[in-house]
């Protein structure tokens, strides 16, 4: 995020990090990503090291309430060192996992509604959302994504249904427009109005989701564990290596969840067959490209209905949500 969390001060993250006996020399709060927050360190030992701090209430896909977003967010980080530490065993090294506190902690409270969780800072080039992978990134990716699928899943890892959690706040959104929304900001109305404009669309698009989530559902497909969010901006390039940043969406679910994400054309998905024994499914790959944009719209109204500013985190959300509810009505 560019803007720096409400209520949390670089001395909190200091503090903090005795938790992993970790004594900064450096601390560096770094405006990447969006979500969640972070910083760079260096401490005492020459250690450096890359520390998250996630909004809980913003966490809403593991359950309702900062308590429940705690344990899924627990879970997930518990699972991504369980999946790191099999690769020990033999495995390619490609999960960048947190560490554990002195405590075997892989994630801890911070504050009321925070959480911090520290990972290694890996050499490499990072990539960037939005960008398009190119042929020599996506076969290592799909070959990484299938030993991934392939992998028994450790028993912190949840099971996850098509649905998205947010869907009652789209809900709500879309049966709130004949109202004025201007008591939360300066992007609220302009949000409005999209969706006023669009509301057929959005509703089709909703059935459509349904539709697909009854005939997955329907169809027994065995789930594996998938990363969730393998877009190019969760990848790091360490020369020929490609690792995986970015585990908190971990979880059982279809291999599409994870190659919608990757895979380009019929070539792509032939090589993931050949590799797991697996034909991909077109509607299940269907259904999580279109749970994505859903999810997203949702997660942008939730912060464009809340009190905000002309921030740029705000104005990054008002922008990503006009261009993902225009996409869905020029899809055909």
């Amino acid at each position: 995020m560019e803007e720096r969390p409400a209520g949390i001060q670089d001395s909190d993250v200091r503090d903090a990090l005795r938790a992993w006996e970790i004594d900064p020399v450096t601390l560096e709060y770094a405006p990447v990503g969006f979500g969640d927050y972070h910083w760079t360190v260096t401490d005492t030992r020459d250690g450096n090291w890359f520390v998250t701090v996630a909004d809980l209430t913003h966490k809403s896909w593991y359950g309702d309430g900062t308590e429940a977003a705690f344990r899924g967010l627990r879970d997930a980080m518990d699972t991504a060192v369980a999946l790191r530490d099999a690769e020990r065993g033999g495995r390619p090294d490609f999960v960048v996992a947190p560490v554990r506190t002195a405590e075997g902690e892989s994630v801890r409270g911070l504050g009321a509604g925070h959480a911090v969780s520290v990972f290694p800072l890996m050499p490499g080039t990072a990539g960037h959302f939005g960008e398009t992978l190119t042929p020599h990134d996506r076969g290592p990716v799909l070959d990484l994504l299938a030993e991934l699928h392939r992998t028994s899943p450790p028993p912190t890892a949840r099971a996850l249904p098509p649905e998205f959690a947010t869907r009652p706040q789209l809900d709500r959104a879309l049966g709130e427009l004949g109202n004025p929304w201007d008591g939360f900001g300066p992007y609220a109305e302009p949000a409005r109005h999209l969706l006023a404009d669009h509301t057929a669309v959005l509703r089709r698009r909703l059935g459509e989701f349904d539709r697909r989530a009854r005939e997955l559902r329907a169809s027994g497909a065995p789930p594996v564990v998938t990363h969730g969010e393998p877009h190019p901006g969760n990848l790091l390039r360490a020369g020929e290596r490609r690792l995986l940043l970015d585990w908190d969406t971990v979880g059982l679910a279809v291999p599409e969840r994870d190659l919608w994400l990757v895979a380009d054309g019929p070539d792509d998905l032939a090589r993931y067959e050949e590799s797991t024994g697996r034909k991909p499914d077109p509607s299940a790959l269907a259904l999580y490209r279109l749970r994505w944009a859903l999810n997203d719209i949702a997660e942008f109204l939730t912060l464009l209905r809340t009190p905000h500013g002309p921030t740029p985190d705000a104005q990054q959300s008002w922008k990503a949500l006009a261009e993902t509810v225009r996409s869905l009505a020029t899809e055909v």
